[in-house]
């Protein structure tokens, strides 16, 4: 039997007042897998985020979840959608247990077990009793994963969800991302304008800008893939010669920048040499996200973007 995405989202348009906001929107999220949403400001992210989590509708197209199409068969569609925008509420009053309990009591098939497993899930044992108004930014992110996996959704919908964390929060945030996607094998979609969230966290990236899909670009085939900086004189005869011998080769920085894997560049080396050429130096580059999503949106031409490409 053929198993379907958990997300399936068809040539999607959305138009507000007369404004195309997103265009042809096409591509699919497999259970287990992480993938994050990047663009610009004004890009359609949050746009996109509505539509999926059913808060506005769309113009055309159409978006399944768990097979099920979101405008025909709202209720069994979103039934499979856990959702944290930015910084989730609670009653601050109440503690975290009575918080997560009430949420529960919204489903009829959420057992106390399921309960105490989310609350170890996201570490919040020692102060799942504690009100809501004592625990830090961190901890109400924790406890939004929690409310939000508590029925076991087939897909988690976040947007910004690390907004005023710190660094540690953030890799605590990560962690416990990855493991749902391990262990419950729930298909998440990030957005963020964070570029150092996407390459630490996601499988793939989905960048768009003016409301089109841009490119999809595979984190984990990049992780195999590195350029190469070759220093080599005479250089142009070094080009000549790469090109010749089937070499993607081009010349960056003034050095030459071939596509070659790790265990291939002793051999390289060698027929340089032979061919009587100097090898000066080799310098291994792994594919940078911030280059591909810069060539992709030239968002140094625009008037100002949300991505943040520092990644200290």
């Amino acid at each position: 039997m053929t198993q379907h995405p958990v997300l399936q989202i068809k040539s999607i348009d959305k138009v507000i007042d007369g404004r195309q906001i997103l265009k042809d929107i096409d591509f699919t999220v497999n259970k287990g897998e992480i993938v994050g949403l990047l663009g610009p400001n004004g890009s359609g992210k949050t746009t996109l985020i509505k539509l999926l989590t059913g808060l506005i509708k769309k113009s055309s197209g159409d978006i399944l979840i768990n097979g099920f199409s979101i405008d025909r068969q709202f209720e069994k569609a979103i039934q499979a959608v856990g959702a944290i925008v930015e910084n989730p509420e609670f009653y601050p009053y109440l503690t975290g247990y009575e918080n997560l309990n009430l949420y529960a009591k919204m489903y009829a098939k959420i057992s106390q077990d399921r309960l105490n497993e989310v609350i170890g899930r996201v570490g919040l044992e020692h102060v799942i009793h504690h009100k809501v108004r004592t625990y830090s930014l961190g901890m109400r992110q924790r406890l939004g994963i929690a409310q939000a996996i508590l029925q076991r959704p087939k897909l988690l919908i976040l947007d910004e969800p690390t907004n005023g964390l710190d660094p540690a929060g953030m890799k605590d945030f990560r962690e416990h991302l990855r493991e749902l996607a391990e262990q419950e094998e729930t298909a998440i979609v990030f957005a963020t304008h964070l570029l150092k969230e996407v390459e630490d966290l996601c499988d793939r990236v989905i960048i768009i800008q003016h409301g089109k899909v841009k490119s999809a670009v595979s984190l984990t085939e990049n992780q195999n893939q590195e350029k190469t900086f070759l220093e080599v004189e005479p250089r142009d005869q070094a080009l000549q010669w790469l090109k010749e011998n089937g070499y993607n080769v081009k010349v960056e920085r003034n050095l030459l920048a071939v596509q070659v894997t790790k265990v291939d560049i002793p051999s390289l080396n060698k027929q340089l040499v032979t061919a009587g050429l100097d090898v000066f130096s080799i310098t291994q580059c792994k594919p940078s996200l911030e280059d591909e999503y810069m060539a992709l949106t030239n968002v140094r031409e625009g008037r100002g973007f949300d991505v943040q490409i520092d990644s200290k």
